[in-house]
């Protein structure tokens, strides 16, 4: 329902800048966590830990199979026991994992690590999806998340400098490799977020009491009568939600797209590392930093543009299908072109791809469903979806030793992003303007 009253402006002003700037710190530190191995794998320490490009890639990929193993039990238990004390608990577990891969020893432990990296986080950003559930009228919801999302650009772009400064000024520091002092120094902050998450975050509108009586009442009803629309409309059960085929369809569309988010942001900085051999030009720690950070900046503000103009059209499908279908058609092109400038034009179109087509894809599921149904649901799409950030890492670090070159794995990127393009509108109803996707 359109948002036009002045206590339903004021209100979601709000609840907007109380929650929104907040979250996507906590998810700017996760996503840091998730991925500054790419940055530490071509600055020493795939040389320090004899890594092949086969064992890097399952190294980086391995996290999500912990991550898969408990994403659905740890969403519906945050939507038992409560986000504020469930969000803070995984804070707490991922940020000691990852302040200890700076001590890693050999292969062997990073695999042990990595795997049980991905334990601690599980639930945390399908926890987050749901959260904001409980905070904003579907109407809202795109360009909400997209906010939030704006975490994973700005991580990967500023954490692409901020990792590669700390990777060459943090050599020899506490006696550590500068590799390893970048995952000392960017573990801790999750560690410090867990204690203000616990008295920061509220669970829902009816026990915020930084809003006003009259706030807590509108948003409460608005919610709520959302809520029993989306339950007359169609009951979900959380069994039926688990298992049923519209449910997997968007979890295999998701995946198309998130192997091209991963495939880039593992892999991207050791492409970037490759132009220098490729080009014959050269590039500082620092200086590769910078130019990995670029797709990701332009991507943000495209995003956010994006996901605005989802949901003032109230469209959903080709919001989600044509940057997906751009993008995959850009990637695997990029290094076949004659420059560094050329073939960055090329990989900046895919990550304007992947990042536009995100937030509108996870307003998709809240269309249908609802409480615990949407815990189970949301967690188990973002689990069977987050699959691909097992594999692109691993496939693209196994192509790359299987053919020498990087190309074999941007044509896989390439393939996965259009297959996700062609899934979503395959899926999409004939509800005409709003473009929900149903079983066709």
């Amino acid at each position: 329902m359109a948002v036009t009253t002045d206590v339903s402006r004021t209100t979601l002003r709000k609840v907007t800048l109380r929650l929104v700037p907040f979250l996507g710190l906590l998810y700017f530190v996760n996503y840091l966590d998730r991925v500054n191995i790419g940055f530490a794998g071509p600055s020493g320490m795939k040389a320090d830990l004899g890594l092949t490009e086969t064992a890097f890639g399952l190294a980086s990929g391995i996290f999500f199979l912990g991550y898969l193993l408990l994403e659905v039990p740890s969403n519906l238990a945050l939507h038992r026991f409560g986000a504020r004390r469930w969000i803070a608990r995984i804070l707490l577990s991922w940020g000691a994992v990852a302040t200890a891969m700076a001590f890693v020893p050999n292969e062997t432990v990073l695999y042990v690590l990595r795997f049980a990296l991905g334990i601690a986080e599980a639930g945390f950003f399908p926890g987050i999806l749901l959260y904001l559930t409980y905070w904003f009228p579907q109407s809202q919801r795109a360009k909400i998340v997209a906010l939030f999302m704006v975490a994973v650009p700005v991580s990967t772009a500023l954490g692409a400098t901020v990792s590669s400064l700390i990777i060459q000024y943090g050599e020899g520091i506490l006696g550590l490799s500068g590799w390893r002092f970048m995952f000392l120094v960017e573990g801790i902050p999750a560690i410090l977020l867990a204690v203000v998450t616990w008295f920061y975050l509220t669970d829902s509108p009816a026990l915020a009491r930084w809003l006003t009586p009259d706030e807590r009442r509108w948003l409460s009803t608005e919610l709520a009568s959302e809520h029993e629309a989306v339950e007359q409309a169609e009951h979900w059960t959380v069994r039926k939600a688990l298992t049923h085929p519209r449910v997997f369809g968007l979890a295999l569309i998701y995946g198309g797209v998130v192997y091209g988010l991963y495939a880039l942001g593992f892999f991207l900085p050791t492409i970037i590392k490759g132009f220098e051999e490729q080009y014959g030009v050269s590039y500082s720690i620092v200086q590769r930093g910078l130019i990995n950070a670029v797709p990701y900046l332009i991507g943000a503000v495209v995003m956010v543009w994006w996901s605005r103009h989802g949901d003032r059209t109230g469209e959903r499908a080709w919001h989600v299908a044509l940057p997906a279908l751009v993008g995959g058609l850009a990637i695997p092109v990029a290094l076949y072109l004659g420059n560094p400038f050329a073939a960055m034009t090329a990989v900046t179109i895919c990550a304007i791809g992947v990042l536009a087509a995100l937030p509108t894809f996870w307003a998709l599921p809240s269309e249908f469903l609802s409480g615990a149904a949407a815990a189970g649901g949301i967690a188990l799409i973002n689990s069977i979806g987050n699959v691909s950030g097992f594999a692109a890492p691993y496939v693209t670090g196994w192509l790359k030793d299987w053919t020498g070159t990087q190309r074999a794995g941007l044509w896989v990127v390439g393939g996965c992003m259009v297959a996700s393009a062609l899934g979503v509108l395959a899926l999409r109803g004939r509800g005409g303007r709003r473009g929900e996707v149903q079983p066709v």
